[in-house]
């Protein structure tokens, strides 16, 4: 193994990830306030899963993309949680050169296809409402798995250029990743040799997954928008908009929490990043699936049935 790092030119053999703070006092707190985060994110979605798995009712394409997204966060979530909970509990914790690289490639392919998956939720809403006629015809199974798959595609394409481009550089002596897990902009700022190449893929590849899913969600929500304010009736426009109201919230924390970490990382201050990131790696796929249960009626109606009948069974 070392021999072939070598041949890749990477002296590096093992990272150590600095972790979210490096104050004794608040490792103990935070391992356990994250380790809540954690649970309540790995029950959230997988009974979100489970509950759109077992209630025929939730087997169209809003709750088809919701069950993607419930994937995405909970493989998402547990790329990079184990190694961040050890940090608050271990004095050294490293991730060897592959095993960084390896966590590189799952965290940006779970990330991009989270956005294009909320693209094509967006897409969804805007078909449901603009076009209710044609809804079950446009939005048919088949559509909604070559949609959904083109949504990993581009999270597959994003993650290779990026991990690709990351295997070419030379890592020297310098391997402790100011972070809690590996990252583009932490691990650029240990290579020993240009990053040039690097730096203009991030802007190609990040700019294209920001610009085509935002003009989509905009292009959409202008168009749901007229939609909806051309409903002559009050009940029938309230309806239209909470079914858009979960998917705005989960776009917006997504989105909004993601530009500000970003933001914070490209003013140089990496601290104030590092905890940005935060809401964008933890709170949002915690937050998602209280989001869509909370306030969406099927969905509580759903969980009150598995409920009813998981009850009947314990009684008989």
């Amino acid at each position: 193994m070392i021999s072939m790092l070598a041949e890749n030119g990477s002296l590096v053999i093992e990272f150590v990830l600095a972790g979210l703070t490096d104050r004794p006092e608040l490792q103990l707190p935070l391992f356990y306030v994250f380790l809540i985060i954690y649970i309540v994110t790995v029950i959230g979605n997988f009974g979100l899963i489970t509950l759109i798995g077992l209630n025929p009712h939730l087997h169209t394409p809003m709750y088809y993309f919701l069950f993607n997204l419930s994937f995405i966060d909970l493989c998402y979530s547990s790329v990079f949680s184990p190694k961040m909970l050890m940090n608050f509990v271990c004095e050294k914790n490293t991730i060897s050169y592959v095993g960084c690289m390896t966590q590189l490639f799952l965290f940006l392919f779970f990330v991009i296809s989270e956005c294009y998956m909320l693209t094509s939720m967006a897409y969804d809403r805007y078909m449901a409402i603009c076009n209710p006629l044609l809804y079950k015809v446009t939005m048919s199974p088949q559509v909604c798995s070559v949609i959904s798959f083109s949504a990993y595609g581009m999270g597959f394409a994003g993650a290779s250029a990026h991990t690709g481009c990351m295997l070419r550089l030379t890592f020297c002596n310098a391997n402790v990743i100011n972070h809690y897990l590996c990252d583009i902009l932490p691990l650029l700022q240990l290579s020993c040799t240009s990053t040039y190449v690097n730096e203009v893929v991030v802007l190609l590849v990040v700019g294209i997954n920001i610009t085509v899913p935002s003009l989509t969600i905009l292009i959409s929500y202008i168009f749901i928008l007229a939609s909806i304010l051309n409903i002559k009736s009050t009940q029938g426009r309230s309806k239209a908009f909470s079914t858009c109201s979960s998917h705005i919230m989960a776009i917006s924390l997504f989105f909004g929490s993601a530009a500000f970490m970003y933001l914070k990382y490209s003013s140089g201050s990496m601290e104030q990043g590092k905890i940005s990131s935060v809401f964008y790696t933890n709170v949002g796929p915690m937050l998602n699936p209280l989001i869509y249960s909370f306030r969406n009626k099927d969905v509580k109606v759903a969980l009150r049935k598995s409920m009813i009948r998981f009850q009947k069974r314990n009684i008989f």
